[in-house]
């Protein structure tokens, strides 16, 4: 069985594609809400997260502790900013892959679970972190109780279906519950000028790619209210003892796009978050 993404018809609008593909065939674009989406057909996600995509074939090693912890603090920080008058006491984290994050939301005292597809992603985090790393897909999933965040950091563009993937989210979350994303971003200045180079396509993974029109469109038609949406560059992730893969690449399509060193910006930075709530309550963060 695989996904069928060969549509003429955009799942976020509604609105009709391009008649013609980009980037060499690989892409199918909206006009009306500029959602793009991969123009051929993919395995289900539930052939395709093994083994190898964490050690080498979607990322060098997403084992590794250091810049995974590094990377997870940081996010971390990011929603527990965001969240302030409001913080999660208990948090549901999808895609949670080795367990970095749930990890450091557990040393932050909060009470985190994970759900990952991957088998053998879930038992590393089980097995190496301790962590609580449940094997299966988030869609079908039922909680105990509902909880206060649901958090998917570079997971919505993998999902069959991000609108089924919102609305498993928004019912298991309580009444002022928080979603926290995070995608690539292919209207940033580094996808912009790099285009099929762009390191955060990878077509052989991701189904859909998001701008941040597209992105505040679908969350908000799923019964969420945005809170807050901003970019960051991909710098924004490193360290300085990592190895920085395409790093001159997007420094340099990041410095041309901006002219400063920031790392943060409303549109332009690669990787999209996004902060909104279960909408139909009267207060604001």
């Amino acid at each position: 069985m695989t996904t069928q993404l060969e549509t003429y018809t955009c799942l976020v609008c509604g609105g009709a594609a391009d008649r013609h593909t980009r980037l060499d065939g690989n892409l199918r674009h909206c006009p009306s809400c500029t959602f793009t989406w991969t123009a051929h057909h993919l395995p289900p996600t539930t052939e395709l997260y093994d083994e190898s995509y964490f050690t080498g074939d979607g990322y060098e090693d997403y084992y590794l502790p250091r810049p995974r912890r590094y990377e997870s603090t940081r996010r971390l920080r990011w929603l527990l900013r965001t969240t302030r008058n409001h913080p999660p006491r208990t948090l549901i984290e999808a895609g949670s892959a080795g367990g970095y994050f749930i990890e450091a939301a557990r040393h932050a005292g909060i009470t985190a679970h994970g759900i990952e597809i991957s088998e053998h992603a879930a038992r590393h985090a089980r097995e190496h972190l301790h962590v609580p790393v449940q094997h299966g897909h988030f869609e079908t999933t039922t909680p105990a109780h509902p909880v206060d965040a649901v958090c998917a950091f570079h997971v919505l563009e993998h999902v069959d279906n991000p609108r089924h993937f919102l609305h498993a989210a928004h019912h298991m979350l309580n009444p002022q519950g928080w979603l926290a994303l995070e995608v690539p971003n292919i209207a940033s200045a580094a996808a912009t000028r790099l285009g099929a180079n762009w390191p955060h396509l990878q077509f052989r993974y991701h189904r859909w790619h998001f701008t941040p029109e597209s992105l505040i469109r679908l969350v908000t038609t799923t019964g969420y209210d945005v809170i807050t949406c901003d970019t960051v560059f991909s710098r924004f992730y490193w360290q300085p003892w990592g190895r920085l893969r395409h790093a001159r690449e997007l420094l340099v399509a990041d410095w041309v796009a901006t002219r400063s060193p920031r790392i943060r910006h409303p549109r332009l930075g690669d990787a999209l978050r996004l902060v909104a709530r279960r909408a139909g309550q009267g207060w604001s963060a």
